[in-house]
């Protein structure tokens, strides 16, 4: 008996201080939470210095130590998390490599930086040859896309593939999503409940995939979002309405490596019509069109979009010196 109420006092204990860590810190629940999802993953947490920023990402050898790398960029308001559920779609066929971009998640913010695509491609690479070693199997989702594509265009001595999944940076067919941007509104702000289910619903075309966030973890999430509102706009002004909002289109022509554009036909963000206005541009370039999944490729079909990369990666090099 003795010994029971000591067992109760003790988990009391531990109860109340859970409480304390939360109420002093709320977004620690969602920590906790991503890291039980890499581990589960077999990723494991690191930090470096690149291209004048801290770096946070995770990491994962493959089976093979000859294995390419690949190298998994997140798109606007995303954050290293979004890839693992593809990290298990992909086993340890390859060694992977998945960064915080500068801005986000748990990597460096300097107020007032550029955080558009020229710049953080120019960051990507810096990360590439200091972190991953390249030249990397580059994939990127959604404006993480558009950064790949910049980043292949100018610096393809750290890329030797390419892959653009739902990519960003390039005119698509008219949408709701599109017209809020130039509208100057931003469809992916996070105020409270309700907006927060509306960015989800964006995201997702139905619950495949989709995350659920239960309290106190989703007014945790809420209360970041919301503190991140600025510096979300800011970004949103630079690469969705402002000079560079179709650069990636535009050096897409200069990408000469392998490549993979892929898409889902449901995408309520980057309407799928935008596969074929970036082939146009990148005409060697292997195309996947998936049926039942929105925006968020990676989380709804990453078995799908595991094959794709392999094929990709399986697409024989170009012989030096060609212009193909």
């Amino acid at each position: 008996m003795r010994t029971l109420r000591w067992i109760i006092a003790l988990l009391s204990i531990a109860i109340a201080l859970l409480a304390i860590a939360i109420w002093r810190d709320p977004y620690a629940i969602v920590r906790a939470e991503y890291a039980r999802q890499r581990i589960a993953a077999g990723l494991t947490a690191h930090e470096i210095e690149a291209g004048g920023y801290r770096w946070r990402y995770v990491e994962r050898a493959a089976a093979a130590p000859d294995a390419p790398t690949l190298v998994l960029v997140h798109g606007y308001t995303g954050s290293k998390e979004n890839w693992y559920r593809l990290a298990e779609a992909l086993g340890h066929r390859y060694r992977l490599v998945i960064p915080d971009l500068p801005g986000w998640g748990e990597s460096e913010r300097k107020p007032g930086a550029n955080y558009g695509y020229a710049a953080q491609a120019d960051s990507l690479a810096a990360f590439i040859d200091k972190a991953a070693g390249g030249p990397v199997v580059l994939i990127g989702h959604s404006m993480g896309g558009g950064i790949a594509a910049v980043a292949a265009a100018r610096h393809p001595e750290e890329v030797a593939r390419v892959g653009l999944l739902n990519a960003s940076g390039v005119r698509f067919d008219d949408n709701r999503f599109g017209a809020d941007v130039l509208a100057g509104k931003n469809p992916f702000g996070v105020t409270d409940e309700a907006s927060l289910n509306a960015y989800l619903d964006i995201l997702f075309n139905d619950d495949t995939g989709r995350p659920r966030i239960p309290w106190p973890a989703s007014q945790a999430l809420i209360a970041k979002r919301r503190a991140d509102g600025a510096f979300e706009r800011s970004v949103l002004d630079r690469i969705g309405r402002g000079r560079e909002r179709f650069l990636p289109y535009e050096l897409a022509v200069d990408i000469r490596q392998p490549a993979l554009l892929l898409w889902c036909r449901q995408d309520r963000v980057i309407d799928a019509s935008a596969l074929a206005i970036y082939a146009q541009r990148i005409p060697q370039a292997q195309k996947a069109l998936l049926d039942g999944c929105g925006h968020m490729s990676l989380m709804q079909q990453p078995e799908a979009v595991a094959r794709a990369i392999d094929r990709l990666i399986q697409e024989p090099l170009p012989k030096p010196g060609s212009t193909s």
